[in-house]
């Protein structure tokens, strides 16, 4: 019966306690035994649960008696937290009707928890504040109370006081959802309307598409058409997440659980598509869909050249489970054959990068992240940029253009002046801050994009010694004055080294890597000079000095002139090794460099 259909999402701010309630709640149901139980339940992988993040969205239908002595099927969608994933999380609490969020006792309100709450907000769901680790001895649930009502404009009354770690007041959680949460609206006769909010690849069975049925009904054996592509398939099971995926004779109006129609790719299944049926079409598409777009790259090559083609293999196998990464085959004279890949953010990239190295066994060099420019070129037309490779010709170009984020940082009130002083160092530009709750700012300034993923987070961090919290949106594009940054060698430019940088920046950038250069290449028997250059402008320059054997070692006594003559045989050789001579640049050079300029 719809009427105890509950389909709810767990938001908070990044480590406030999402998976550890999900857990608890879990247990609670008796879905599983003790024996089989492990932390972080949903989360199926190895770097999910190190790190302690939510990377794919997870759903699981949980039976629950209420105290009313109703069972009801409460319907868990489990959504990452981190900012790169924000269009995955909008689209899952699209399929719900209510949410809790989550606050965590000790750290209280943070951006996220602000950000998630406004596209809960966005979706006219019922909100369930929870304030979670009240057992810790830093925890101040009053406070955090008063944050909530003031700051989020939530009633208070509502608050419901939990562990997640214990499991103390995860029943009172379960009864206020099934009290407060409205079920589902729908009609289960209207025209098919399905939401997909995640797709996952299965080696057997092909993409299996999670959803929430809209309105209709649909079942096995039906003809159904994705809106935003006008592929066609037949359905071959449904049914609801459990513990396993257990199939259903079918799924109506307010059911959330998956689709099987033999799909191959999870591209053909995106996130905020419509699923109809192919006869008896809906009228119009479900709004907010769009396509997710690809904001920061980078060059990928395998350090070991033999292990390019299982490089590519990797990935592929990675996009099967990630329809937000792309790929394409990229080459550079210092580095080699190798991928420039697309990522939702840095944290995308960084998963990418550890899931490549650990599951697959490969040794990588990244090049530094790079966000896609606009060019606005003499004859008008437009040419979109992520590589320093295709810069365009200056001359032929008439208007840059880099993207924008509105960037929102919750901080105690001490560190205002430390990071006010960051932001207007990253080019950032009306900025505005209140008082949320007294000794605490929310300040926010809009910035590019570019600079807040060259070591923003890192440097917050550490200025307001770990209490500051970061989240970002994107704004649009504005006008920059962009420059091409090349390393030199030697007179020889190392395209791998190329960066795309604000003018105002190019010199420090530039120094920077002349002289992490400088540390890893070994000395040669001939001067080499590493410089950085703004096309035929050389704006930073270090020198690596020569090996040089004593000459003159054997010249005991006699005149002064045998010893000058040998020096100068000497520097006669050194002048005609160096117009001969080819430096190598060692892989651990590359590695230094860019590593050090990535975080």
């Amino acid at each position: 019966m719809i009427e105890q259909l509950r389909n709810f999402s767990i938001i908070a701010h990044i480590d406030h306690g999402k998976s550890t309630l999900a857990d608890r709640m879990i247990q609670l149901c008796g879905l599983i035994s003790a024996r089989e139980f492990k932390d972080q339940f949903l989360d199926n992988m190895d770097i999910e649960r190190e790190r302690g993040i939510t990377i794919k969205s997870q759903t699981i239908c949980l039976p629950y008696q209420a105290k009313n002595g109703k069972v009801y099927a409460l319907n868990l969608v489990d959504t990452p937290g981190h900012v790169d994933f924000s269009y995955e999380v909008s689209r899952a609490l699209a399929a719900c009707e209510g949410a809790l969020l989550i606050v965590d006792a000790a750290q209280g309100v943070e951006a996220q928890t602000l950000a998630n709450l406004y596209l809960a907000m966005e979706n006219d769901l019922e909100v369930i504040p929870v304030i979670n680790n009240i057992d810790l001895p830093s925890a101040e649930p009053e406070t955090v109370s008063l944050q909530i009502e003031e700051d989020l404009g939530l009633d208070s009354d509502m608050i419901q006081l939990c562990s997640a770690k214990s499991g103390q007041g995860v029943e009172q959680i379960f009864e206020a959802i099934v009290s407060h949460l409205p079920p589902p609206k729908g009609d289960p006769a209207a025209p098919l309307q399905i939401l997909i909010f995640d797709a996952n690849y299965d080696a057997y069975r092909g993409t299996i598409v999670s959803c929430r049925v809209i309105n209709g009904t649909i079942k096995a054996g039906d003809q159904i058409t994705f809106m935003s592509t006008g592929a066609s398939h037949r359905v071959e099971e449904v049914g609801y997440f459990r513990v396993k995926k257990e199939p259903q004779k079918k799924l109506q109006a307010g059911d959330v659980g998956y689709v099987l129609a033999g799909i191959k790719t999870v591209f053909d299944a995106k996130p905020g598509d419509t699923i109809t049926h192919t006869e008896n079409r809906c009228d119009a598409p479900l709004p907010g869909f769009k396509e997710v777009l690809p904001v920061v790259f980078s060059s990928i090559y395998p350090i070991s050249s033999d292990d390019y083609e299982d490089l590519g293999a990797a990935l592929e196998k990675l996009q099967l489970n990630d329809a937000a990464l792309s790929f394409q085959k990229d080459s550079s004279a210092a580095l080699g054959f190798g991928f420039r890949c697309g990522f939702l953010g840095l944290l995308h990239l960084e998963v990418v990068q550890e899931r490549l190295e650990r599951e697959f066994d490969i040794s990588l060099i990244l090049t530094v992240p790079s966000v896609r420019y606009r060019f606005t070129l003499s004859d008008m037309s437009e040419l979109m940029v992520d590589n320093p490779a295709h810069f365009p010709d200056p001359a032929t170009t008439s208007k840059v253009e880099e993207p924008y984020i509105r960037a929102s940082i919750l901080i105690p009130e001490r560190y205002m002046g430390a990071v006010m002083t960051l932001c207007m160092e990253r080019r950032g530009e009306n900025t505005n801050y209140h008082y949320p709750t007294p000794g605490r700012i929310e300040f926010t300034c809009e910035l590019p994009l570019a600079e807040a993923i060259y070591d923003f987070y890192d440097r917050l961090k550490s200025i307001t010694q770990g209490y500051g919290s970061f989240d970002y949106e994107l704004l649009d594009y504005r006008a920059s004055d962009l420059v091409k940054l090349d390393i030199l060698v030697n007179g020889e430019v190392v395209d791998a080294l190329s960066q795309l940088v604000h003018r105002s920046n190019a010199r420090a950038r530039g120094l920077s890597a002349c002289e992490r250069l400088k540390e890893e290449i070994p000395r040669q028997m001939f001067k080499i000079a590493i410089q950085a250059a703004i096309g035929s402008t050389i704006i930073a320059r270090t020198n690596i000095s020569a090996l040089r054997k004593d000459v003159t070692a054997k010249c005991y006594g006699g005149d002064i002139t045998r010893k000058r003559k040998l020096l100068e045989k000497q520097k006669a050789g050194k002048k005609r090794m160096k117009t001969v001579g080819n430096v190598d640049i060692p892989q651990n050079a590359f590695l230094a460099v860019l590593k050090r300029d990535a975080d």
